[in-house]
């Protein structure tokens, strides 16, 4: 495999990157990163998302509904979600999950989302990108009471505790690092990344958002996944092409409708 990365979670409709396309996978290529997962976020721009993994043969998306997302007030049910991903490009059901840190009152209408995303990926059986923010411990109920673990996934973007990674581990889950372990400020979460096996492992940029060190603050990339697996290599004492070799094929036993462009 050699020097091959996989980002695992972007956004490729977002004007930043949509705009520039083909440059933005020039500089994948550059920089060795060889494929790439793009995200959806709202069934709006789920045409849009389509389109853009359309573009090329080492892009795949994901068909569903972000926890944040009120969009047209209408819900997408299990059987739309499951139209949705009947497609070879669309690999995965999310990104979904829970995030109550921008919301105010009621936040069943998340869970009832949630739970219908976990039904489509267990009917589908494609896997889950799941979004977890102030909410773990109802995130991790819910993929028990829904049985998650029987589609498997990835806790994209981590940030949450050693305990938490552990929790969604024993359900099968793997773990994605994103540009926020390169921070100074993330102690805890260098931490989470030294102890994190390298077989439950994957690396994303979440890009347009969260740009790593040393381009922090500005529009993020597929290509600086290099910088997420470059700072774990560190963070571990093993070589770079070890972190980048093993997250590839993570990538690839997961989300198992992808296949790597020769």
């Amino acid at each position: 495999m050699g020097d091959m990365l996989v980002d695992s979670h972007c956004h490729l409709d977002f004007p930043e990157l949509h705009g520039d396309l083909p440059g933005v996978l020039s500089r994948m290529s550059d920089n060795g990163v060889t494929h790439a997962l793009t995200i959806s976020t709202t069934l709006a721009t789920f045409p849009a998302v389509r389109r853009a993994a359309g573009s090329a043969p080492n892009l795949w998306c994901s068909a569903g509904v972000h926890p944040d997302e009120r969009g047209d007030g209408r819900e997408a049910s299990v059987e739309e979600l499951v139209a949705m991903a009947d497609d070879p490009k669309v690999v995965a059901i999310g990104e979904t999950g829970l995030d109550y840190f921008r919301v105010e009152g009621d936040t069943e209408w998340q869970r009832d989302r949630f739970r219908t995303h976990i039904r489509a990926a267990r009917k589908t059986g494609k896997p889950l990108v799941i979004h977890t923010r102030a909410a773990a411990e109802d995130t991790l109920r819910l993929m028990r009471e829904e049985g998650a673990g029987e589609a498997g996934g990835v806790m994209h973007c981590f940030t949450e505790t050693w305990e938490v990674a552990e929790a969604a581990m024993e359900q099968g889950f793997h773990i994605s690092f994103s540009g926020i372990v390169t921070f100074k400020n993330a102690v805890a979460l260098k931490d989470v990344a030294r102890r994190v096996p390298l077989d439950r492992m994957l690396v994303e940029t979440d890009s347009p958002y969260l740009a790593p060190v040393p381009h922090r603050g500005k529009s993020n990339q597929p290509a600086w996944v290099r910088h997420v697996a470059e700072e774990i290599a560190n963070l571990r004492g093993i070589p770079f092409e070890e972190v980048a070799e093993r997250t590839t094929e993570n990538f690839f036993r997961l989300f198992r409708h992808a296949r790597p462009a020769s």
